[in-house]
Parts: structure tokens; C-alpha cells; sequence
């Protein structure tokens, strides 16, 4: 069995569109389908019969054993040009002097080298090690370079949530200065001699310890959201090395929850997105 495509043409949900358009299935292998990870909606794996669906979506049935690959974290999106996954807390994008294999990038090239092992994974963006989410790879060259030669007008927007210790003095503001990065690798504004960072902010709730904000960026230094509001006063949660005094959940509370870009080859607006790890909205009712 070959994957087969099917484009949704009027509101539906998922179990009953496969009913009507997959032949020679019955209604529990069609369920099997489903269970077995075989079913996609717009390159996301799906599972729940009752997934709804809406006009212009593809929904692609893949072969058998297909959905048996699975990655070691959340696929967001895949298709023939680009993987994006859900980056957890702690995991390197690519290689570093110290670490080779436990990365986001060779556990990428694993995955889908079990369906093809010349398959070949390349790198778009990075994240640092202890911030989590949206992650793009490309699957071939020509989409890498298509996407990093044209980055700044290809993304239109890197959004970020942080838990940060303490309330910002404004709901909302723009944070805008030159960074250097020292010899201790730490980063940190100054006066002239440094690289422009934009960091916009908006507190989306607030508690008595901790405030959840909601981050976009103009530019993407090399922790630049950390070392921007720890200079705020206000360091991420979790951020020991930018002055955090607690560290509630065992981990750096930053998380890069949505990332807005324009196909190179289409011209099509796609969206990724990533929900907010569990104890952010917690730490701050």
C-alpha cells in the first residue's frame, strides 16, 4: 500500500471522512488506522476519531508500519521538505564538544532513517539546550538553504512564553540593546560594541512569585530573552545563570511556543505551534 492523499471539502470529522473515502476498509480497520499512527491531517500524525477537520485540509493514510517510527519526541509537522518537533528542556539542537549524539538533530536523523537510512535531516535554527519547543529541520538541501538565506523575511513571527521571577514594571513593553557575549560564553547589554537585540513583552497572568509573558523577537541573539530580563530584573524561572533565586520546575522556564513562517516554494503562510509546558499557567494563578 501506497500513501494515499485525500483534501477535505466541507466540515467533518476525521473517523467518518476516512469511513466515506477509504475503500475496501471496514469501519474497525479504520479505527486500526487511527490507532496504529497511520493518519495525518496537514503532515500532523492524528489518532482521535472525533479530530475535526475543515475545508482545504489533507488528510494522507500511510502504509502499513509507517506509524510504528516514532520519534523519541512530538512531530508537530512533517512532510517531503521539512520535519518540525517539539524540543524537550535539556536536549542540544545539534552536536557540541562535549555531546555528539544526544541531540535533537541526530535523534532527528534516526527517525527518518527507519524509513529510508539515506534519508538526511539538516538544520534550519537552533534553540539553546534548556529551552523547549518548535523546532525546523529541513529534509534536503535546497529547502535548508531556501530557508536560511532568506530567514528574516521568511519568519514572521518566534514566539516565546517565560515564567519569570517577579513582575515586570510595564504589562507590556520593548526591550532593545546591544549584547556581547563574554569569555565565560554569558551574554549581557552594552553601551556600544555589541550586536542590536528587540525583545517585546506582554505579561499574560501573574502571581504572587512569578509572571507568565508572552515574548516575540525582532532579532535572535544568543540568549538574548534571558539575558534581557534578567536585566529587567525579572530572570526566567529556573535560570540560575542569569540570577534566578528559584527553580520551581526542575527546569529553564522558557519555551518557544509558536513560530510563523512563509513557504519559500509555495508562498503559503504555515503556522507551528507547541503548547505551554505543564506548570507554567500553574505557577502564575
Amino acid at each position: 500500500m501506497r500513501e494515499k492523499q485525500y483534501t477535505v471539502e466541507e466540515r467533518d470529522t476525521l473517523l467518518p471522512f476516512l469511513l466515506a473515502h477509504v475503500a475496501g476498509k471496514s469501519r474497525n480497520s479504520v479505527k486500526s488506522l487511527l490507532t496504529r499512527g497511520q493518519i495525518q491531517v496537514d503532515g500532523k500524525t492524528v489518532t482521535r476519531h472525533d479530530h475535526p477537520l475543515t475545508p482545504g485540509q489533507t488528510v494522507a493514510v500511510l502504509p502499513q508500519g509507517a506509524g510504528d517510527h516514532k520519534a523519541p519526541f512530538p512531530i508537530l509537522y512533517e512532510n517531503g521538505r521539512l520535519l518540525v518537533i517539539e524540543k524537550p528542556a535539556g536536549l542540544l539542537s545539534m552536536a557540541s564538544d562535549k555531546e555528539k549524539v544526544r541531540t535533537a538533530y541526530h535523534m532527528a536523523t534516526d527517525y527518518v532513517r527507519r524509513a529510508n537510512p539515506r534519508n538526511r535531516i539538516f538544520i534550519v535554527h537552533r534553540l539553546d539546550r534548556d529551552t523547549s519547543g518548535v523546532l525546523l529541520f529541513a529534509k534536503d538541501e535546497s529547502t535548508k538553504r531556501a530557508f536560511q538565506d532568506n530567514w528574516d523575511q521568511l519568519v514572521g513571527r518566534r514566539g516565546y512564553l517565560a515564567v519569570v521571577e517577579g513582575r515586570p514594571p510595564k504589562d507590556s513593553d520593548t526591550i532593545r540593546t546591544l549584547l556581547r557575549e563574554n569569555a565565560a560564553h554569558k551574554v549581557y547589554s552594552v553601551r556600544s560594541g555589541g550586536k542590536e537585540a528587540v525583545t517585546h513583552y506582554t505579561i499574560l497572568s501573574a502571581g504572587k512569585k512569578y509572571a507568565l509573558l508572552e515574548i516575540d523577537l525582532d532579532t535572535g541573539r544568543k540568549n538574548q530573552i534571558r539575558a534581557h530580563l534578567s536585566e529587567l530584573g525579572c530572570p526566567v524561572a529556573g535560570d540560575r545563570d542569569y540570577g534566578a533565586a528559584t527553580d520551581p520546575l526542575g527546569r529553564l522556564c522558557l519555551h518557544a511556543h509558536q513560530l510563523v513562517l512563509t513557504d519559500p516554494f509555495s508562498g503559503e503562510e504555515r503556522v507551528f505551534q507547541a503548547e505551554p509546558p505543564k506548570g507554567f499557567r500553574a505557577l502564575t494563578r
